[in-house]
Formats: C-alpha cells, sequence, structure tokens
C-alpha cells in the first residue's frame, strides 16, 4: 500500500450525470443508460448517487459498480473517429466526467476522495449492447473494447456528497502497475500470463467476478463465448 502524500494525482469534477429507467428500444430490456448533467449537490450512498438508476442490477450498478467514470479527454478522439459531434460527456452514460485521469494513471484498487465521499477504484467497464443502441452506432461497443477507452467503476467505501466543481483527488495507491487499462485489456482479451492471472484471481480490490475469471485463465480456463460477455458492462 503507497499513501499518496506527494503532488496527488487530481482532477475537478466537470460533469456529474444521473439517470431512470426507460423503455427505449421496443422488444428489448429497458435502460438508464441516458444520462443528464445536473448542477446539484448529490448525496452518495453505498450504491451510488442517490437519484441515479440502473435497469439491470444482474450487470450494472450495485456496491462494486457504484459509480460510472469516464475521463472527458477520450471525447475528442470520439467526435473525429466516429464523425460525430454531438458525442460529448455523458454521452456514454458514466456519472462522472474529468479531464486528466484515464485509464492509464489510475489503478485497480486505488482510493480517491470524491467529494466529500472516498471511493474506490473496482474495474473497467466492460461495455454491451446498450452502448451501441444508445449512441446509434453498433460499432461502438467494440470500439470501446478495441481502444480500452472505457472507463471504470468505483465502488464506495464512505457515503458522503459531490457536486460539479468539487475535486476528486487520489489518496492511497494499493496495486501500483495495475492499472485500469491493464487490467482492463487482460480481461477482455484474456491475453495474460498465468502468474499475472494469478495475482488478479487473489486481489482483493478487484470487482468479485473479474477475480473468478483471472482465476479460470490462472487454471487454463480462461475460454468463454464473447457473445456472452458482452451481455453485461
Amino acid at each position: 500500500m503507497n499513501k499518496v502524500t506527494e503532488s496527488p494525482l487530481s482532477a475537478t469534477i466537470d460533469g456529474l450525470f444521473i439517470g431512470t429507467v426507460e423503455e427505449r428500444w421496443p422488444g428489448r430490456p429497458a435502460s438508464a443508460i441516458g444520462k443528464h448533467a445536473t448542477p446539484d449537490r448529490l448525496e452518495i450512498t453505498w450504491t451510488g448517487f442517490v437519484r441515479d438508476a440502473q435497469a439491470d442490477l444482474a450487470v450494472h450498478g450495485g456496491p462494486e459498480k457504484a459509480i460510472h467514470h469516464y475521463p472527458g479527454d477520450h471525447y475528442p478522439a470520439w467526435r473525429t473517429e466516429l464523425g460525430r459531434e454531438d458525442l460529448v460527456p455523458g454521452g456514454f452514460g458514466e456519472n462522472v466526467s474529468t479531464l486528466g485521469l484515464t485509464e492509464d494513471n489510475l489503478c485497480i484498487g486505488d482510493i480517491l476522495s470524491l467529494g466529500t465521499a472516498t471511493v474506490q477504484v473496482s474495474q473497467g467497464r466492460q461495455p454491451c449492447w446498450k452502448l451501441s443502441a444508445h449512441t446509434g452506432d453498433e460499432r461502438v461497443a467494440f470500439l470501446f473494447q478495441k481502444t480500452l477507452r472505457t472507463g471504470w467503476y468505483f465502488r464506495v467505501l464512505d457515503p458522503g456528497h459531490v457536486q460539479r466543481g468539487d475535486r476528486i483527488v487520489l489518496v492511497e495507491r494499493r496495486n501500483p502497475g495495475w492499472t485500469v487499462k491493464r487490467v482492463t485489456q487482460a480481461r477482455l482479451t484474456r491475453r495474460i500470463g498465468h502468474a499475472d492471472a494469478a495475482i488478479l484471481a487473489g486481489m482483493p480490490e478487484l470487482y468479485a467476478g473479474w477475480r473468478e475469471a483471472f482465476g479460470r485463465m490462472a487454471d487454463g480456463n480462461g475460454r468463454e463465448d464473447t457473445a456472452a460477455r458482452l451481455k453485461g458492462s
């Protein structure tokens, strides 16, 4: 464990986004991926923002995926690559947007202050079909995986409140070197050595479902059906 005492990694919260469950696509499950920006001071509980919702707690939300943070840094690239000037922070169903924090400089298990709350990075995002449906571009879920611009989820360690303009600050780094990008790439591609997979399988800060998957990879049983894996993010 490494307490961060000098020049901590930090950012200003540029946007907070919340949503409600909606019937978006006839014949398909409801979703709360459509988030809208709010200037309000939001209460954070063990399961995220009080006024935010998730439609299917089997694959979204809950204590281990309480808050989704997506880097605003990525949107210029998406607008260029997809030719979509309408893609702006909040457009991928995230709860928090900042500049300066990315999958390359945050690690699994990092503990951060988020306003007056304390949160911990639990896993990267696994994109599902709803992301493509929400954006109206069938390529998006695949491109999230290919580019590894996925964002990440927080679990809540201490509830509190947050508002746009507050700071998010790295407080403690428990797993140096195991960046969100590195771990998410290993999870999505299953390209990882047995020794590293065993380390991740035993990493208590990592979401239990991912630990189990890495345990199978460590045992040489990491094959899984990609279509099934894309059912939830």
